[in-house]
């Protein structure tokens, strides 16, 4: 168990923390919530012994011990990939490693033998025996392949040394696991994986993340951290959200509604009780849900930015024809013969493992960029606007304020301050906050500035790249809501299931030539073998 006592935190004049009490108890996974810059990070460092608490303390079990995602994917270049993993259980690397250097001794004495059966002890109480097959286990099950575990990290690509970040923090059973958006570089199998390992974990789990889907999967609390408090909500993510919100209506309404109101979400927590005791986490979740009370559930103080794209026109009878393009990009061909068609009202998400092709083919489609050959033509009654993954050079500004930034990309009609003000509102840029100059914005800010302009472009189809990357929960849950609602057409990439899977309705694959098929991401995923 985890005990949090009393911890506070300020930087300067701002509070992170303040008198923090909370339990973590084994058999639970905590899903850890809040804004961007609310301190979830911060929280989990604190909680690892990293950074310090100005007022209180954290406290373990005795003789537990607790494993953390590590963030620095270049820490351990010039280490084998095996001994990465069994490094994260660094009391039994540590007995392995004078055990070795023991008997690697050219003048071994009777001191030493005593000194290696001891440490033998040791290692075999500790798992010891098994320690190697159960690094590989894990790898294996994350997707690393045998013949790279005896490689270096430096000889791997990005994603894949991000995977055994992952193996090394799941490794040896700890008591406590810490992990911080532990989903981000994963393929959807190790997502998949990782879902069932943690599902079947019987010790304690804080995790934070931005994939709700992931959240509603393995998270049997949510701890929202909010105004420098945490508080404890039974249930998923889901069950925490459409309740908060819920109990936000209760607060508004008068005294005629209030009974309708309470009713309401009586039934939607008797839903969701029944739901959940059908589900992997189902022993312990459905007991604590039984037992919520009205007063447990209260409305969140988060503000949800309003993301809502209305196409000036109708797209007529032709969307999109993509006709045997290819691209090289560095001397690598990222798109080889790449050809599909899309029709009116279309919502597709493009997959491929490469990153770069896949955003290639939107820099393509955005008409950014050329292919090397074939061609794409868009209906005629098409208008585009489109969101890159790397929005730096639309900042990159002499614009004195958000506000003068935007009216740059607003029709003649809409570019007075009042309007140009309020529209930023919306997107939770206010009062002193319109004055900000675009180029000290933050990677969240900017990518909310990107979406007001979009929004005002009156397009009738939208190209993202990536667009929940830098967001909170509350922005892609906005923007989610957004692109559901959308009369036009929409290409885009993303690897978070939930955004996914409620806004496509056609699967383009560059790994298959852009095979094209008109069907959900779930089906399409069931149908690869992957769900």
């Amino acid at each position: 168990m985890l005990q949090v006592t009393d911890v506070s935190l300020r930087f300067g004049d701002r509070k992170l923390f303040e008198d923090v009490n909370i339990k973590f108890t084994p058999g639970n996974c905590y899903g850890l919530i809040g804004a961007n810059g609310a301190g979830k990070s911060t929280f989990l460092k604190i909680l690892s012994g990293e950074i310090e608490s100005q007022t209180g303390h954290v406290s373990l079990g005795k003789d537990e011990r607790l494993a953390v995602l590590k963030q620095d994917h270049f820490a351990y270049e010039d280490e084998i990939v095996r001994n990465v993993v069994l490094q994260g259980h660094q009391e039994l690397w540590r007995v392995m490693k004078e055990k070795n250097d023991i008997y690697m001794k050219p003048d071994f004495s009777d001191e030493d033998g005593i000194r290696a059966a001891e440490l033998e002890g040791e290692f075999g109480e500790m798992g010891g025996w098994t320690a190697e097959a159960d690094a590989e286990t894990l790898l294996k099950g994350l997707g690393i392949k045998h013949e790279l575990m005896d490689k270096t990290m430096s000889e791997l690509e990005n994603n894949q040394k991000i995977k055994v970040l992952l193996a090394q923090a799941l490794f040896g059973n700890p008591d406590v696991l810490l992990l911080d958006e532990p989903t981000n570089g994963l393929d959807i199998k190790a997502i998949q994986w990782l879902e069932e390992f943690l599902i079947n974990f019987e010790n304690t789990v804080i995790v934070v993340s931005h994939d709700r889907h992931f959240l509603n999967n393995v998270c049997t609390h949510i701890a929202d951290l909010d105004f420098g408090k945490i508080k404890l909500f039974v249930g998923n993510y889901d069950f925490w959200y459409q309740s908060s919100q819920l109990a936000l209506k209760l607060t508004q309404e008068q005294n005629k509604k209030k009974e309708e109101r309470i009713k309401e979400l009586q039934d939607f927590v008797a839903r969701f009780s029944a739901n959940a005791s059908k589900s992997k986490q189902a022993t312990s979740r459905k007991k604590m849900l039984d037992k919520i009370e009205l007063e447990d559930i209260q409305p969140s103080s988060r503000k949800y930015p309003f993301v809502n794209f209305k196409p000036d026109r109708e797209i007529g009878k032709e969307l999109l024809q993509v006709k045997n393009i290819s691209k090289t990009i560095d001397g690598i061909k990222v798109l080889d013969n790449i050809s599909f068609t899309a029709t009116p009202n279309d919502k597709v998400i493009i997959m491929g493992e490469s990153e770069i092709a896949k955003t290639t083919l939107l820099r393509i489609l955005a008409e950014e960029i050329e292919p090397d050959e074939g061609s794409i033509e868009w209906g005629v009654t098409t208008t585009r606007s489109y969101l890159p993954k790397d929005n730096a050079k639309y900042f990159d500004t002499n614009e004195d304020n958000l506000v003068d930034w935007l009216r740059q990309y607003a029709p003649p009609e809409e570019q007075t301050e009042t309007f140009l003000r309020g529209f930023l509102g919306r997107m939770l840029f206010s009062g002193e906050e319109v004055k900000k100059k675009p180029s000290v914005l933050s990677g969240g800010e900017k990518v909310r500035c990107m979406l007001s302009k979009m929004m005002l472009s009156g397009a009738n189809v939208i190209l993202l790249d990536e667009p929940t990357n830098h967001l909170d929960l509350e922005s892609i849950t906005a923007i989610n809501d957004g692109l559901k609602n959308f009369k036009g057409s929409i290409f885009f990439t993303s690897h978070d299931f939930e955004f996914i899977n409620t806004i496509s309705n056609r699967v383009v694959d560059l790994d298959e030539g852009g095979l094209s098929k008109e069907i959900t991401y779930e089906e399409y995923l069931k149908e690869q073998g992957i769900l």
